[in-house]
């Protein structure tokens, strides 16, 4: 999370819960010495929770039904941004760090989704499905800053890239056990006071260094999709105005007095100012260590003041955000360009010296220079600049440091191409959800990392898949053409047969399906997928027998399936099942009612 830790919290509130109740019925009585042969089975139960806490966790981020119930679980306690505007600038944000970012995603986790919802708290919050949930108070808190959504956005990326949320809760679980048999061992600590020991700990050994790992991820992955490397920064800035001044939460109140802070000893996020100086370091060494803020507002080359900085809004003194956001362009161009040619300083026509694109990222340095007339004066550090860095190294120690980060993209790149075929073959199903939730574009993407894959198990079934993800996207065409490749590829395989059904039937070729579907059936006579989609078919077309023989070999072969089976034919398949889900919703319609009628009379009071 970015600012604070709610999700977290839940999750530890979940591990102390859980661990309290195993200790509470399973107490064990205080030994003056632990054998080594209970000291052996007491570490292995704690590494055994581990691993099992994280495999579960990670299972779950990778559950594409997962990531769906994510957003309507976030949506339904927060509900959605009504206004179009935050929800385009967010977009546009995101679509530029998934584009342009220098990032990979680990062979099980899924691709970003996020919506920004209506909650006035000032956060955002990447779930371990890497659903981004971003906060409505947040969008506007940073006044639709590009630049400072991007490195909260990448920040929230960065944990759902190296997938905090289930290796933080696998540590959680592991030291809350582990010193809780330490504790049931000796006796030595109240049971309240090991609690508070324990997430304190929990805040300051696991989450605290995840969050500073994802700013500094979060900077490197905004700044490679082309942001402004002064946003982290700026961002910082201004939070801290905005938890101190403009906040109406008493809970995210942040004192303007550091020493009076007492709360931030207790938090689970680095100091504001502690973050914003390193993001601040963070640019400038991005730009090859030659720009530098001082006092939030001067604004240096290689220790030679350019200019100060100013607030440009009416509202609130941003100072210090302007002068990052100006110096982040400078940082920005010492990066990307080996010498002063790149800058393209030139007259504007106004009798000013400009440089750099007359695009956004730009904007601040450009309005500023002529504010303070200090073109010219740029020029001329720049030229110092590039002539000092071959005596420096600052170059050579920036490229240095590059390098080892794209090497280590490069080998997970290589760690994700080398997955073995089980891995593969979820990311197929995973493809496979998303066009069962009309997703096509999600779909497309996870078929393209199996394609890409060296140990894809099943070219026919992926090309089947992969197929359908055109039609739900709307290529019918391409679809078509390349559902027929795999089942020339594999007519033995049910489920080239199947997803080419699909694709005639959302074309509203039904007899085509149906015979795609007939075919599926004479190689697997026990496959109820088959018979639903024939039997959903069969309705559609008003032939109710067949319909319904298909229903009742779906139920037969698969029971638990009995919610897809609609109440007309539920009936006469099965009487027990129908009365049972006319119970079922009668009893939920009286739930809704009594909810409702207790909603309407608080609202009266």
């Amino acid at each position: 999370m970015w600012k604070n830790s709610k999700w977290h919290k839940r999750l530890t509130a979940l591990i102390v819960m859980g661990a309290l109740g195993i200790s509470v019925t399973a107490p064990l009585p205080k030994a003056e010495a632990v054998d080594a042969w209970g000291a052996a089975a007491q570490a292995l139960g704690v590494y055994a929770a581990y691993k099992s806490s994280l495999a579960g966790i990670l299972a779950l981020g990778n559950d594409v039904n997962a990531q769906v119930q994510s957003r309507i679980q976030d949506v339904q306690k927060n509900g959605l941004d009504g206004n179009d505007n935050d929800v385009q600038v967010v977009n546009s944000v995101m679509a530029q760090l998934l584009a342009k970012g220098n990032y990979v995603l680990k062979v099980n986790s899924l691709p970003f989704v996020w919506a920004v919802n209506d909650s006035k708290d000032f956060n955002a919050a990447c779930y371990p499905t890497n659903y981004i949930s971003i906060n409505r108070a947040l969008v506007r808190g940073l006044n639709m800053e590009p630049d400072e959504l991007a490195s909260v956005f990448a920040h929230e990326m960065t944990h759902g890239l190296e997938q905090h949320s289930a290796k933080n809760y696998a540590q959680a679980v592991a030291q809350y056990m582990g010193m809780s048999m330490i504790n049931m061992d000796t006796n030595s600590m109240d049971w309240n006071k090991l609690n508070g020991l324990v997430n304190y700990s929990i805040a300051k050994n696991i989450t605290l260094p995840t969050e500073y790992e994802a700013d500094e991820g979060g900077f490197y992955l905004m700044a490679s999709a082309g942001f402004n490397p002064g946003g982290g920064a700026a961002a910082m800035a201004r939070m801290a105005y905005y938890l101190t001044y403009e906040t109406q939460n008493f809970l995210e109140y942040q004192d303007p007095d550091t020493k009076r802070q007492e709360r931030e000893s207790y938090s689970d996020h680095p100091e504001t100012k502690l973050r914003e100086d390193k993001l601040a370091q963070m640019m400038s060494d991005y730009g090859c260590a030659h720009v530098t803020v001082k006092d939030r507002k001067d604004i240096y080359v290689d220790g030679e003041k350019l200019l100060s900085a100013e607030s440009t809004s009416e509202d609130y003194d941003n100072t210090a955000e302007t002068a990052y956001l100006v110096a982040g362009a400078l940082a920005k161009a010492f990066h990307d360009y080996d010498s002063i040619t790149g800058w393209n300083f030139r007259q504007d026509g106004q009798g000013n010296l400009t440089c750099l694109s007359s695009d956004r990222v730009n904007a601040l340095l450009q309005q500023f220079l002529v504010k303070a007339q200090a073109g010219a004066k740029l020029q001329s550090l720049v030229e110092k600049a590039y002539a000092g860095e071959a005596a420096s190294g600052a170059r050579n120690k920036m490229l240095a440091e590059e390098s080892k980060r794209n090497q280590k993209l490069a080998e997970r790149r290589e760690e994700v191409l080398n997955a073995d075929g089980k891995a593969v073959k979820k990311l197929r199903e995973n493809a496979d959800a998303y066009s069962d939730y009309g997703q096509g574009d999600k779909a497309l993407a996870q078929m393209q990392r199996v394609f890409a894959s060296r140990n894809m198990d099943n070219l026919a079934e992926s090309q089947a898949i992969n197929a359908r993800a055109k039609a739900v996207s709307g290529d019918f065409a391409g679809a078509l053409s390349e559902a027929d490749k795999a089942v020339a590829a594999d007519n033995k395989n049910i489920y080239t047969y199947l997803n080419r059904a699909d694709i005639y039937h959302m074309l509203g070729e039904l007899d085509k399906a149906l015979a795609d579907i007939a075919q599926a059936k004479e190689i697997d006579k026990k496959n109820a997928v088959s018979y639903y989609l024939a039997a959903v078919i069969e309705d559609e077309q008003g032939n109710t027998e067949k319909a319904k023989a298909d229903f009742a070999e779906l139920y037969r072969l698969q029971p638990k399936a009995v919610s897809r089976i609609p109440d007309e034919y539920l009936q006469a398949i099965s009487q027990k099942e129908y009365e049972k889900r006319q119970k079922d919703k009668a009893e939920a319609r009286k739930k809704y009612a009594e909810e409702w009628k207790k909603a309407h009379k608080d609202k009266e009071k």
